[in-house]
């Protein structure tokens, strides 16, 4: 994998930037879809590539090592083969899924045991193992596996966990190193940065990071329970670190506004289940502001649903159409809001790189940051 960093913003830190795969080129700042089982939800894949425009995207090792399992996943050869994609795919390590399963897991030196949510049989993940099962979904960026601890944590505990996802990524390194790609292309190994709120914790994190010379870097841990400013203060402090000749990816991150905030503070690369998961529940993200389209405001408004700016979906489906295929629970309620959703997030992104290229990002964000959070 490799980074070419095109152009810094005068005013922020946001970069524009190339991150070229054995799949394809990506463009950052980036958002990538989160496809958890192997598919976006309610999204096809030609959606995906023609109308939100995707460029990568995500899936998850813990899901996908329960369901279907490597072995399918081996004789399918690989993710790529098994659901068609054949562009860029990053998977996350499955540490914050098990760190979600705090009633079913145990976290030792050895690794995370946990027990599966669908039959209740025990696993145990390690950062060697970790390794091993993304080779075998074979992403073209792998995470470390880490631990994810709750925003809210004592800084005893905060330092206790950063210690042992720092033991845990040298043994995966270690691997990484050790093992090659099963499908005949490379793959990338990021680690991630943890040290929950506290500066002097995610300075030496960020310090031991960059000296493992990866590919990239990540920064996790944010935007579980800790206020917007706390999290945008922790990005600073970490992207001060970082090598700026390598991509930055923050984990799990977020809203409009926080991907705005994020990439003036130098983030190259974002993921997050927001714009599918609240598109599904009626919520639609536009260059205008929020809807909520089971409002009942929506219900004779015959205007389209992006009515100036960029199209993201097809024009002909109005905002009183939209709400009634909610109100009357249609499946293509979720599709066409899932769709709207993400390609407003890819178009965001496209926007901001466009600026930032252009020399005037830090006005644009200032503009956007007003619109983006107006509630309509």
């Amino acid at each position: 994998m490799e980074f070419q960093l095109q152009a810094t913003d005068t005013t922020t830190s946001a970069r524009a930037g190339l991150i070229t795969t054995d799949h394809g080129v990506i463009q950052t700042p980036i958002f990538m879809p989160v496809g958890t089982l192997g598919s976006v939800k309610a999204v096809h894949l030609h959606e995906l590539r023609d109308d939100v425009k995707a460029q990568i995207i995500l899936g998850n090792t813990y899901h996908l090592y329960l369901r279907p399992g490597l072995d399918v996943l081996r004789e399918a050869g690989g993710l790529h083969k098994f659901n068609g994609w054949n562009r860029p795919i990053l998977t996350d390590s499955g540490g914050f899924q098990v760190f979600s399963l705090s009633d079913n897991r145990k976290l030792t030196e050895e690794g995370a045991h946990f027990r599966s949510h669908i039959d209740g049989s025990k696993h145990l993940f390690t950062p060697e193992n970790v390794v091993d099962i993304e080779r075998v979904i074979g992403a073209d960026i792998m995470m470390a596996l880490d631990e994810c601890p709750p925003g809210t944590s004592e800084f005893s505990y905060a330092k206790k966990s950063l210690d042992l996802t720092m033991r845990w990524l040298k043994r995966g390194w270690d691997r990484y190193k050790e093992t090659e790609g099963l499908y005949g292309y490379s793959q990338a190994y990021f680690p991630i940065v943890q040290g929950c709120t506290y500066p002097e914790l995610r300075r030496r994190a960020a310090l031991e990071v960059a000296e493992y010379g990866a590919d990239g870097n990540a920064i996790g841990g944010l935007a579980v329970g800790e206020p917007a400013e706390v999290m945008y203060e922790m990005i600073s402090v970490v992207n001060e670190i970082l090598p700026a000749d390598k991509p930055r990816y923050l984990m799990g991150v977020g809203t409009p506004a926080n991907i705005l905030e994020g990439i003036s503070r130098g983030v190259d690369m974002f993921d997050c289940v927001m714009p599918t998961r609240n598109g599904r529940n009626g919520m639609l993200f536009t260059s205008n502001g929020i809807m909520n389209m089971r409002n009942k405001k929506w219900a004779n408004d015959f205007s389209p649903i992006q009515e100036d700016g960029p199209s993201y979906v097809d024009r002909q489906y109005t905002k009183a159409y939209l709400r009634h295929l909610f109100i009357s629970q249609e499946i293509l309620a979720m599709q066409i809001a899932s769709i709207h959703n993400l390609s407003f997030y890819l178009w965001l992104v496209g926007e901001a790189r466009k600026h930032i290229l252009a020399g005037d990002f830090g006005s644009w964000k200032t503009e956007m940051m007003e619109r983006v959070t107006r509630r309509l």
